[in-house]
């Protein structure tokens, strides 16, 4: 059994213990192995703003690391929830970004969580005339300040 494998029969364990029925399909991404859930409670495996799918995400993947250590993150989605949602974020971080540059006005965006953080930087990097920070410490959810370059990291 390979790691993806093992990746879809820990969630589909864990379906089971909660008495959810659920179909669980593997695809391939560039962000490497997802895990496509389909189900009749998909409302309730996504939860509020995709909560509950950022903690099964999280499970599978701590579970799925103690048999491989070295195994690449499994991203878990349901009903193309977070496809949807990663196009939408990047369609609205690259908007934030281009209004930064041609105003001149910082933005602080609204709380992310560690997974959306990285797919934001990895947006921004791209994009001239900005400047990202965002402050640290231990809390799981961050705002990225977006400034144009050379400017201060104080945002509106």
């Amino acid at each position: 059994m390979n790691e993806t494998e093992a990746a879809s029969k820990i969630l589909d364990t864990m379906f089971g213990h909660l008495g959810v029925p659920a179909t669980i399909g593997i695809e391939q991404s560039s962000d490497g192995p997802c895990l496509q859930v389909r189900s009749a409670e998909s409302r309730h495996i996504i939860g509020r703003d995709g909560d509950r799918l950022d903690d099964l995400q999280y499970l599978v993947n701590r579970i799925l690391r103690r048999s491989f250590p070295d195994s690449v993150r499994v991203k878990v989605d349901c009903e193309h929830f977070r496809t949807i949602r990663e196009d939408q974020m990047a369609a609205e971080i690259r908007g934030i970004a281009e209004r930064v540059v041609a105003s001149g006005t910082p933005h602080r965006m609204r709380p992310l969580n560690a997974y959306y953080r990285r797919m934001a930087y990895q947006i921004l990097k791209e994009i001239p005339g900005i400047e990202t920070h965002s402050p640290e410490g231990d809390e799981r959810l961050k705002r990225i300040t977006i400034s144009p370059a050379g400017s201060s990291p104080t945002a509106s």
